[in-house]
């Protein structure tokens, strides 16, 4: 999949979903998005899925009750979005679990309301869900995208292993993640009393499943960091560190040990051998915009 580094406007998905060809597929693809206050950004994140042009698309929007405006731009989409859910919910997980109690897809994705799919994303990934039917979820990487945004930086993920979680040398770009829906239900959806990661517990719970991982080299998704972001704004940094402490001890199968410090550490070194791409742009910081 080319990777194109425009900023990533509801104009320019827009765009890209006239030039897209439309042809029949095969593959069912659910798309959830949970939107909360997201205004500025809500229209780049439709947009970007609708313009994908996907014939087996289904698209589920979710909002818990946005004051921003929120709600009026997900309605004048119409039609075009399959199922729009307007309730409260508990947080993220509540109500991505909400939207998937509706999807009746072959394959999972949720996309939050300020990021965004590149271009070409579900087809891409469709093929390699045809090409592999032993596999569970895939996973590719992604562009860090700043406010307007605008690629700043490129986003690798590293093969995925539980005890390399555990250890936190294991990173999934959410964004360019999707996987079965019958794996989904085989482990009851997100742990919803988690507001912090349920990413990654989604990911750790489908492994302890006995799921199938395959990262891929494509680019699929565009994550967006800016003040209002769980990321960029710094909240809930004490209820993250638990969960990170307890879904780490969930991963390895026991609690810390004296002997992590040094399992830590061989994991860091494996990472950066298998890896040496993505730990020399994060020790250099590199940006997209300096290439």
């Amino acid at each position: 999949m080319e990777l194109g580094l425009r900023c990533l406007t509801p104009e320019t998905a827009e765009t890209d979903a006239h030039s897209a060809l439309s042809t029949k597929e095969r593959m069912r693809i659910s798309v959830v998005t949970i939107s909360f206050n997201q205004a500025p950004y809500l229209n780049a994140a439709i947009e970007s899925v609708l313009g994908q042009n996907f014939e087996g698309l289904e698209y589920i929007v979710v909002d818990a009750g946005s004051t921003d405006g929120s709600r009026g731009i997900i309605r004048r989409y119409g039609n075009r979005i399959s199922k729009t859910i307007f309730e409260s919910d508990t947080g993220p997980a509540d109500g991505l679990n909400k939207g998937f109690s509706h999807a009746t897809g072959d394959i999972f994705f949720y996309l939050n309301a300020d990021d965004v799919v590149l271009p070409g994303a579900f087809r891409t990934i469709a093929s390699y869900f045809d090409k592999r039917p032993e596999i569970d979820v895939i996973y590719g990487h992604g562009l860090q995208l700043d406010a307007e945004g605008c690629p700043v930086r490129r986003l690798y993920s590293t093969r995925w292993g539980l005890r390399a979680y555990g250890f936190g040398e294991c990173n999934v770009v959410q964004q360019a993640t999707y996987f079965r829906s019958a794996a989904f239900k085989a482990i009851g959806g997100f742990n919803e009393n988690n507001r912090t990661c349920w990413d990654g517990e989604l990911l750790v719970d489908m492994a302890l499943a006995r799921g199938s991982f395959l990262r891929v080299s494509e680019y699929l998704g565009g994550f967006r960091i800016h003040q209002g972001s769980i990321s960029g704004g710094g909240q809930l940094e004490a209820e993250y560190a638990r969960d990170s402490t307890r879904l780490a001890e969930k991963a390895l199968g026991r609690a810390a040990g004296r002997s992590d410090a040094f399992w830590r550490g061989l994991y860091r070194g494996v990472r950066i051998l298998c890896h040496p791409v993505v730990m020399a742009n994060k020790l250099m910081s590199r940006s997209i915009r300096n290439e």
